[in-house]
């Protein structure tokens, strides 16, 4: 069975002269990572809102504050994350995206994928998410 949507308090090690929050991988993903980008600068307030056939994706909240906006399989709900402390693991065919993305915001992705610009893994109507989000979020 593969992993299921989680949220993840991270462990920030205060030091005398930095703060470090590390990351061991094994504990939050269940893929070899293809990919890491950064989501910054936000034009809208607004990233994503849709889900992926096949990649699966941790998101680490590095600054700032950020509303999450998930359909884990009962509808959408809104979860709060801020860095550096909050981490999201979003697997295949979990509606999700950001609203309120705060200017500071820096949202670091650790992807099961590499980019592929025709965006054939994307599923980005809601309305055609609901009508097979239960069978695929059951097998």
């Amino acid at each position: 069975m593969s992993k299921q949507f989680q949220i993840f308090t991270l462990n920030n090690i205060d030091a005398s002269n930095f703060t470090m929050t590390a990351l061991e991988l094994q504990k939050y993903i269940d893929f070899e990572v293809k990919r890491i980008y950064f989501i910054t600068s936000p034009k809208t307030g607004i990233a994503g809102q849709h889900c992926h056939y096949h990649e699966k994706e941790l998101f680490i909240v590095v600054q700032g504050n950020v509303t999450a906006v998930i359909d884990k399989g009962s509808g959408k709900e809104e979860i709060i994350l801020s860095g550096p402390k909050n981490a999201m693991y979003v697997p295949n065919y979990v509606w999700h995206g950001f609203k309120n993305i705060s200017k500071s915001a820096i949202i670091l992705a650790v992807s099961s994928t590499n980019y592929n610009p025709d965006r054939s893994d994307y599923l980005e109507d809601y309305d055609k998410y609901i009508k097979i989000r239960d069978e695929k979020l059951n097998e």
